[in-house]
């Protein structure tokens, strides 16, 4: 008997059991076959815009993918650094050997937790409550939670052309019965499409005629326990090319040939990673895209070819990958491939993760509709923290989209749904100067210890890295400096107006063309670090933008706290459209503001809820 039963060894599922285990709970991670677990059938990067934060989030909790990315990274860079802190984001070109090798070896060491090679095909339910699995040779392994993580595994089918493949990525086996059991106890399934692009020969490209992509050379890390960092001169580069009119005619007439626009893709595709086909397609005024050569390891001669993910045969595939400039006598090693599989539909959860249909059954990733390494892991992380919390009785952890990209996933998901594979956008979040990459321990860091994810020492280093930064921008406040200062040899050095008179240390950073750094010789000896340095920066300079926001976080805050009874009958509330109360039966939103979110539900069908609730629970 198990308290957790995770299924699926994929991003979500690593975190999800490690998560349960580490808080102290016996865990059984079931996966069909061990060496794939943390593997990267598509690009091996980790992070990306909005993406990256949720990989800091995920450390903040106390979360594993951000330590393994460290410790296996090819290149580390920061991206959007000439824009504002809230849409800047860290991304790796992890290691695909290195990285899942080193989630394996974390999880066979990790105590509390049990790994068994199999494959699930039902669920033990009683009274629409889960309390086990039942393996392909009938096997029934008991547990208090089930979480699913199955990835792109549900009758997962590749494509290539005009065939198709029951199969799942990289030819491993897929889970042909779960889907249908999950259908027949109640679960909407949804059929998705993804894909994957061509792989080429790492010596076979002509890199002097594609343009160099380097990494940053400040050290830099997704996990905030990271001491450790590879040099830029150590780091493998990344290389930038173009398709081209030549590309584009050849795709133009073989689309009838593509699995996209031959009529066998029954699943929807994801919006904001489309194929080369659907981007010469949808975008025929555009001349030329942007494709980057990435390496996959340090242990393989194999260049991903980023941006260039296709469904075409073979053949086509051969021609259009060799019109891209340094690829021209290029060696495909790998052919790109769509595939599609099932997945749920995510309005059919709880914001905890918790399913609707089934009680004590969690899902968490690519099942629930998303894309990507790290929104998988972020639900994973979320799912493991609440299965235990349901065991234990406690009320579940769920982040608001003021405190986490993770919250704002979740919450869109669960109460907005999803038709295509979802994607973590920074437009998604309205309060992204709040959650930025800086500043995931100061949102995050007091739930993964309260979780028991994060231990007393690093903890009470948090602790006292807040006190060291606010302490420095409170004494910034103190030093004064004067029109006869000598800083204003500086201000003349940088084009910044002299000073007229006295002002204050902290008054000088606020100015756009200054920062915490260039003013250190004025100020006096510190003990911060440098990435210290520029959340004292950020602190100061956004500081008015930041307090804007906090007080419209305030306002919706209040709603938030306005919670609806589950046991509301919405059929009894007066006044209410009929989409309002079709949306409302079938979401069952927790609090007003959630239910302010729903698409359909407008504001005069929410002050006709907040008078039903005061007049019938007092609310």
């Amino acid at each position: 008997m198990y308290d957790v039963i995770v299924v699926g060894g994929g991003h979500a599922g690593i975190e999800a059991c490690l998560a349960t285990s580490r808080i102290g709970v016996k865990t059984l991670l079931v996966t069909s076959h061990f060496d794939n677990v943390g593997c990267m059938p598509c690009n091996t990067s980790i992070g990306g815009p909005a993406k990256g934060i949720i990989v800091r989030e995920i450390d903040a909790l106390g979360g594993q993918m951000g330590k393994t990315t460290d410790a296996t990274y090819l290149q580390m860079k920061m991206l959007n650094t000439a824009k504002g802190p809230g849409v800047q984001s860290l991304r790796a070109q992890a290691d695909k050997q290195a990285y899942p090798r080193y989630m394996r070896e974390t999880i066979k060491k990790q105590e509390n937790l049990d790994i068994k090679e199999a494959m699930v095909e039902d669920l033990i339910v009683d009274n629409n409550k889960v309390k086990g699995v039942i393996l392909s040779d009938g096997e029934k392994i008991e547990s208090q939670t089930v979480i699913l993580t199955t990835g792109t595994y549900l009758k997962a089918e590749v494509l290539v052309g005009d065939k198709k493949t029951s199969s799942g990525p990289n030819s491993e086996k897929p889970s042909l019965f779960l889907s249908d059991k999950l259908k027949d106890y109640g679960f909407r399934i949804q059929r998705l499409k993804t894909g994957t692009p061509p792989r080429v020969e790492i010596n076979s490209v002509d890199y002097a005629k594609t343009t160099l992509q380097p990494g940053s050379s400040e050290p830099l890390a997704f996990s905030y326990e990271t001491t450790h960092y590879i040099p830029v001169e150590e780091q493998l580069p990344c290389y930038l090319t173009y398709t081209n009119e030549e590309t584009h005619k050849i795709i133009r007439d073989n689309l009838h040939r593509s699995s996209m626009y031959s009529g066998i893709v029954k699943g929807i595709g994801p919006r904001y990673c489309p194929s080369i086909e659907d981007k010469v397609v949808k975008f025929a005024d555009k001349d030329r895209h942007q494709i980057f050569l990435e390496p996959e390891s340090k242990e393989m001669n194999t260049i991903y070819v980023q941006g260039f993910s296709t469904s075409m045969p073979h053949d086509v595939q051969e021609k259009m990958v060799r019109t891209l400039p340094g690829l021209e006598n290029c060696i495909i090693l790998k052919y790109a491939y769509a595939i599609e599989y099932d997945a749920i539909d995510p309005l059919q959860l709880w914001p905890s993760l918790e399913t609707k249909v089934l009680e004590n059954l969690f899902t968490a990733g690519q099942i629930n509709g998303t894309s990507g390494y790290e929104e998988a892991a972020g639900q994973g992380l979320i799912a493991g923290i609440n299965a235990v919390k349901k065991i234990q009785k406690k009320e579940p952890l769920i982040l608001r989209r003021d405190e986490a990209y993770i919250g704002v996933l979740i919450d869109d998901l669960v109460t907005k749904g999803t038709k295509e594979p979802y994607r973590m956008l920074t437009s998604r979040a309205e309060y992204r100067l709040l959650l930025r990459h800086d500043n995931a321990d100061e949102r995050l860091r007091k739930y993964g210890y309260e979780a028991g994810l994060v231990s007393e020492d690093v903890y009470q280093a948090y602790l006292d890295k807040m006190n060291r930064i606010h302490g420095e921008i409170d004494r910034l406040d103190t030093i004064r400096f004067t029109p006869k200062h000598e800083i204003n040899d500086l201000l003349d050095e940088i084009g910044s107006s002299r000073l007229t008179e006295g002002v204050s240390a902290k008054a000088i950073i606020q100015r756009p063309e200054l920062d915490y750094q260039k003013i250190k010789p004025y100020i006096g000896e510190t003990n911060l670090s440098a990435e210290e340095e520029k959340r004292v920066t950020i602190l100061i300079k956004y500081k008015g933008y930041i307090d804007k926001t906090l007080r419209q976080v305030a306002k919706v805050k209040k709603m938030e706290e306005k919670q609806i009874p589950l046991n509301i009958n919405y059929d009894d509330v007066p006044n209410l459209a009929i989409e309002a109360r079709q949306k409302l039966i079938e979401i069952r939103p927790l609090t007003i503001a959630q239910a302010s979110r729903i698409s359909g539900i407008n504001p005069a069908d929410i002050s006709v809820l907040l008078i039903y609730l005061k007049q019938h629970y007092g609310e």
